[in-house]
C-alpha cells in the first residue's frame, strides 16, 4: 500500500531540514514524499532542493494560506494514504508510517498521540496530547484526534472532499469532523505517540487567534448541518488542560 507524506512550508529554513529527515528515515518502503511551498523567501527551497532525489513532488508557488498548499498536495498524491506533516514537526521514530499502516488495516483511518516540544528542545516535552478510543459522538464532547496524526485514505477525500479554504485556523478540525463524525468513515487509535510538534501553532499563538479559532469550530458545525451540544465548545478547549506537563 503506497502512502503519500504531504508537507507544506513557508519560510521554514530553521526545521524544515528535521521534519524531511524525519520523513525519508522511515522503515516503510512505499513512500510517495511531497513537498508544497509558499515561495519561501528564505533558504527554504534550498534545503528542500538538497533532498530532492528523494522527494517525489515539489512545488514552491505562492497559494492561499496552509490548507490550500494541504489541497494541491493531496491532488499531486498518488498514494493509497495521505498523511500530512507540517514543516516544523517531526515523527518520533522511524517506524511510525509503518505502525500506522499496520493499524489501519480495514479501516478507513487512522490517529494516534502527539506531543508539543519546546521550539529548540525536540526532547523537552511541554504537553502530551492522548487521543483515546474514539467512540461515535466524542466529537460532541469536545474531542478530535491530533491533525499531524491523522492519515486516512484518499478515497475518503474524493468522496467527501478536501479541505475548506474558507477557514483560516480549523480546516483540519471541519475535515475531521466531516469524515469521522458526519460520515461515519471508519478510524482505528494507535495508541503512542507519533508526532512531535513544536510550539507556537498559528491557532494558540494569541487570545485573538484562539476565539478566532473557537468561532470558526462553530462555523465547521454549521456548515456540515450540524447540532453541537451547549457544551461542546466549552469541553473542547478544557481538554486540553490536562495535556499540559507541570
Amino acid at each position: 500500500m503506497k502512502i503519500s507524506i504531504i508537507t507544506v512550508s513557508f519560510n521554514s529554513a530553521k526545521t524544515i531540514e528535521d521534519t524531511i529527515k524525519s520523513v525519508l528515515n522511515q522503515d516503510y518502503s512505499d513512500v510517495e514524499y511531497i513537498v508544497i511551498d509558499g515561495y519561501s523567501s528564505d533558504q527554504t527551497m534550498e534545503i528542500v532542493n538538497r533532498y530532492k532525489a528523494d522527494i517525489e513532488y515539489i512545488l514552491s508557488e505562492p497559494d492561499d494560506g496552509i490548507y490550500d498548499a494541504m489541497n494541491k498536495g493531496i491532488k499531486a498524491s498518488k498514494g493509497d494514504v495521505i498523511g500530512i506533516l507540517n514543516s516544523d514537526d517531526v515523527y518520533e521514530n522511524s517506524s511510525v508510517i509503518s505502525n500506522m499502516i499496520k493499524t489501519l488495516k480495514d479501516s478507513d483511518g487512522v490517529y494516534a498521540d502527539l506531543v508539543y516540544v519546546q521550539e529548540n528542545n525536540l526532547n523537552h516535552i511541554k504537553r502530551y496530547w492522548k487521543s483515546g478510543k474514539y467512540k461515535f459522538g466524542s466529537f460532541l464532547h469536545g474531542w478530535m484526534p491530533p491533525h499531524p496524526t491523522f492519515f486516512v485514505k484518499k478515497t475518503c477525500y474524493q468522496k467527501y472532499g478536501l479541505y475548506n479554504t474558507s477557514l483560516k485556523s480549523a480546516a483540519d478540525y471541519e475535515l475531521m469532523l466531516r469524515f469521522i463524525h458526519k460520515n461515519k468513515i471508519k478510524v482505528e487509535y494507535f495508541d503512542n505517540v507519533i508526532v512531535k510538534m513544536r510550539l507556537g501553532g498559528v491557532s494558540n499563538s494569541s487570545i485573538k487567534n484562539r476565539f478566532n479559532a473557537n468561532r470558526e469550530d462553530k462555523l465547521a458545525w454549521e456548515m456540515n448541518g450540524l447540532t453541537p451540544n451547549f457544551f461542546t465548545f466549552l469541553f473542547k478547549p478544557l481538554r486540553k488542560l490536562k495535556q499540559f506537563k507541570i
